[in-house]
């Protein structure tokens, strides 16, 4: 995501580097070299103008003048402008009404039926809500097979009038079955085009006039570039939507269509899509996207996905097993499905600041973890529920044999398993860290400044 336009930027700043102030001169060049970066990455030619000369006007105020780290200070400008050009702050969805209702919008192809399911799943797990997906796309068969297979994935209903041709009717006959059926959350999947043209415009809008959703989400692919926000005003201005989904941005090396869309139609991007699997979907914060951008990570996200799959009670147990020296092969395994249910293992450590940069180039991928739950699951109940029976040499070996991997990488990470584990129960039962912190900040002491005391 943005890996291109990040890498862009960081060699823009660089003109700056050495520099002991800025100047209307030196920051010329690195204005205009920023300005090549959004254009390149697909940005709109007006925003990107506009955006480099507020950025310039800022760079060369008074305070700015007279700094000593003027790249640091050119970062922050940076930072704080994209954050201001994709909207400032989060919007969240309307989610009143009772039930809520969400139109989806968009062209064919842009990602309208896979994200109304990623949808779903997150506001059912979220947020507590009883969704029911509906099909109100007449035109295409495999749309309401494909919503059928999403909704039983996640557990979810779906409403469907196979044969029907009115969709007006479809929509507002599934707000009366979710009434009936308690379901409090009802989104709409509609019709896409390959193109925008007249009848689809009408048929959408009827849709909306009809059953006056609390929101109307504009779905759109980024990969598309700047024809996605040239669609975007074209659905604008004849519904006048709520938000932005932006999808497939995973796949997307340009990105500027993030960077276009808010200044082009005044209306908030909501949601990104990150990948294929149905947890790959965030709500859009402009803070921590820029932070992305610039390569700083995103450490509001990290903790906003870990805070979601946080159980209190859960974590109680685990900590009580731990403090006495219980906690096994079953709970580690417990917490590796936890770790790949927050996403892709590379983007979540891009999200910790200073990583990204790091391992930009590094292949991770999600199979990181399959050698390790091979071998727990070649384990047998017993065994992975008392780890100290593993000194058993023939133990080991069967689990090596059953799990496809050598005796020497059970071992490691048997040694690394127990390790972890000492480290784990040692902070649990202690009993003041801030006093072993500052014992450990006095020995460092004394190992400084005046060289190593004998």
């Amino acid at each position: 995501m943005f890996n291109s336009l990040s890498e862009r930027l960081e060699k823009s700043f660089k003109i700056l580097k050495g520099e002991g102030r800025i100047t209307e001169i030196n920051i010329a060049e690195t204005v205009k070299d920023v300005r090549r970066a959004l254009l390149d990455a697909d940005v709109n030619y007006k925003v990107a103008k506009t955006f480099t000369d507020k950025v310039k006007q800022k760079a060369i105020g008074q305070n700015v003048i007279t700094s000593l780290k003027p790249k640091e200070l050119m970062v922050k400008i940076v930072h704080d402008e994209l954050v201001q050009l994709m909207g400032g702050v989060e919007a969240p969805l309307n989610l009143s009404g009772n039930p809520t209702v969400i139109l989806m919008s968009g062209l064919q192809g842009s990602g309208k039926t896979t994200f109304s399911g990623k949808l779903a799943k997150k506001l059912k797990s979220a947020k507590g809500k009883r969704p029911l997906l509906v099909a109100a796309d007449v035109y295409r068969p495999a749309a309401i097979e494909q919503l059928k297979v999403l909704a039983n994935s996640i557990n979810v209903p779906v409403y469907t009038e196979e044969g029907s041709k009115n969709p007006v009717q479809i929509a507002l006959n599934a707000i009366a079955h979710a009434k009936i059926n308690h379901n409090d959350l009802v989104i709409i999947d509609t019709a896409g085009r390959l193109a925008v043209d007249e009848e689809m415009m009408d048929e959408i809008e009827a849709i909306k006039n009809a059953v006056k959703p609390q929101e109307i989400l504009f779905v759109v692919d980024s990969m598309t570039g700047n024809d996605a926000v040239n669609t975007a005003k074209e659905f604008n201005n004849r519904l006048d939507f709520d938000g932005v989904v932006l999808t497939k941005l995973d796949g997307d090396a340009r990105g500027g269509s993030a960077l276009s869309i808010r200044a082009v139609v005044d209306k908030p991007i909501k949601y990104i899509g990150t990948g294929e699997k149905l947890e790959d979907i965030q709500e859009f914060n402009p803070e921590g996207m820029a932070s992305r951008i610039l390569g700083m990570g995103d450490i509001v996200e990290l903790a906003k996905r870990a805070q979601e799959l946080y159980d209190q009670k859960e974590a109680e147990k685990l900590q009580e097993k731990i403090k006495k020296n219980k906690f096994d092969y079953e709970d580690f395994r417990n917490q590796i499905q936890q770790i790949k249910k927050m996403g892709n293992i590379k983007e979540l450590a891009s999200m910790i600041p200073g990583v990204g940069k790091v391992i930009k180039d590094i292949d991770i991928d999600d199979s990181a973890f399959n050698s390790i739950e091979a071998i727990i699951g070649s384990m047998t109940p017993y065994e992975r529920h008392n780890p100290e029976c593993l000194r058993n040499a023939s133990r080991r070996q069967r689990i090596a044999k059953g799990s496809g991997n050598s005796i020497q990488s059970v071992n490691k990470f048997i040694k690394q398993f127990e390790d972890t584990r000492k480290m784990m129960r040692a902070a649990s039962t202690m009993k003041n860290p801030m006093k072993m912190m500052n014992q450990l900040k006095q020995v460092k002491a004394q190992m400084g400044g005046g060289g190593r005391r004998k």
